[in-house]
């Protein structure tokens, strides 16, 4: 069965709210080994543009591979 275009944001969402998590932890993590000093809010903000690209992503293809039944 197909799933509905509100079951693949859901899981989209899901799937991005884990993501930015990781992704701001590993900018912390990261960025200092290679010189980015960067503050609290501007890596915050970067972890959100991130995340609303992969968001739009992550919804994108789950529709293209539902209408494509992969």
């Amino acid at each position: 069965m197909a799933q509905s275009r509100r079951g693949s944001l859901i899981e989209a969402a899901t799937n991005t709210v884990v993501g930015y998590a990781l992704a701001v932890a590993t900018q912390f993590a990261v960025f200092p080994t290679f010189g980015l000093r960067v503050g609290v809010v501007e890596n915050l903000g970067l972890g959100l543009i991130f995340t609303a690209v992969s968001l739009i992503r992550g919804y994108a293809l789950r529709r293209l591979f539902n209408r494509c039944r992969l």
